[in-house]
């Protein structure tokens, strides 16, 4: 049979290297690899104009669009998750010390109220600290340059929730750092924190040790994105969804072996000191495979994504886990 043409959009993290380098190869598929400068661009590349087979999407963004209708559907790949108590900041002149001092503030966050990011951050203080999103005024703009709310994604959110969009000619980094809002919830580092600007900060300085406390406790290691296909091609292709999913997890495991095998020359491969202590512990307290993809292995971190989704106003239904997924891969 004769390869089929076929475009896959993500961006190049480590697990999708060997995608890119052509070292893993999708069976029975001549794959055209893309990506984009930064991952909006990609995502609204695919909302807008369908413009890949294949593609890296944000849970948000896929869940907003699954109730309005998307010609895709999602896999049990995930190339993208983090621990997101490390992504709220704070102005430090606003006297917010401890989450409880979040109530009745006004809080920052880049191009769409609920990015998956944010859905997380919101999602665990709510949990943990009683945070009420809802209890607050929200700016919704560009993180380092002025920008629009996205305008190629639906905008679900709770009636009484009160929000605007940024200033024009504003940007969250500049007024976060001016103190024209108390806190933002940013899944990128804002610029003044990496200049090390004096009057911003972490909500939680010392994320890592409450991240690792979160993960000991709940087993939930953050997603924020996942692979969708086009309905037609799984449709056409019967195997389709079986042979992304096989071809996305070659590159993962090529990326996670290449870190285990460096423990033996203490990570020397990087550039980073201690490295190797880090990957000791990561592979003590997550295990070998620390970035599973399947259903299994994150069914607690989707099923506790999908509640924060609903509970924040930005789902009309509560999804189940297998509502979302393609069935062929409900069993991985």
């Amino acid at each position: 049979m004769t390869d089929c043409a076929l475009t896959i959009g993500c961006f190049q993290y480590d697990t999708t290297r060997a995608l890119f380098d052509g070292s893993v190869r999708l069976e029975g598929a001549d794959v055209t690899m893309a990506t984009a400068a930064t991952l909006p661009e990609l995502f609204e590349r695919l909302i807008r104009a369908s413009e890949f087979d294949i593609a890296e999407l944000g849970l948000t963004f896929y869940l907003r669009l699954l109730e309005t209708g998307l010609p895709y559907v999602a896999l049990p790949i995930f190339p993208n998750r983090v621990f997101r108590h490390s992504c709220v900041f704070v102005n430090v002149h606003c006297g917010i010390t401890d989450p409880t001092h979040l109530s009745g503030r006004v809080i920052g966050e880049f191009g769409i109220y609920g990015q998956d990011s944010g859905v997380w951050a919101k999602g665990i203080l709510s949990d943990e600290y009683g945070f009420r999103p809802e209890r607050n005024r929200w700016v919704i703009g560009g993180l380092e340059s002025p920008a629009p709310p996205f305008d190629f994604v639906p905008h679900p959110r709770p009636a009484e929730l009160e929000w605007s969009a940024a200033s024009e000619g504003a940007s969250l980094n500049a007024m976060l750092d001016a103190g024209e809002i108390d806190a933002l919830f940013s899944a990128n580092v804002p610029q003044c924190v990496l200049d090390g600007s004096p009057n911003v900060a972490r909500l939680f300085p010392d994320f890592e040790p409450l991240e690792r406390d979160y993960y000991r406790r709940t087993a939930i290691f953050p997603i924020m994105h996942t692979i969708v296909v086009r309905k037609d091609l799984l449709q056409a292709r019967p195997r389709l969804a079986q042979d992304v999913y096989r071809a996305f997890t070659q590159a993962k495991e090529r990326a996670a072996e290449h870190y285990r095998r460096g423990r033996r020359l203490y990570q020397v491969q990087t550039m980073v000191p201690w490295m190797n202590a880090l990957i000791d512990r990561d592979i003590d307290q997550l295990g070998a495979d620390w970035w599973p993809y399947g259903i299994a292995a994150n069914h607690a971190a989707l099923d506790t994504y999908l509640r924060y989704h609903f509970e924040q106003g930005l789902s009309s239904r509560r999804w189940k886990v297998d509502d979302v997924f393609a069935p062929e891969l409900l069993n991985s």
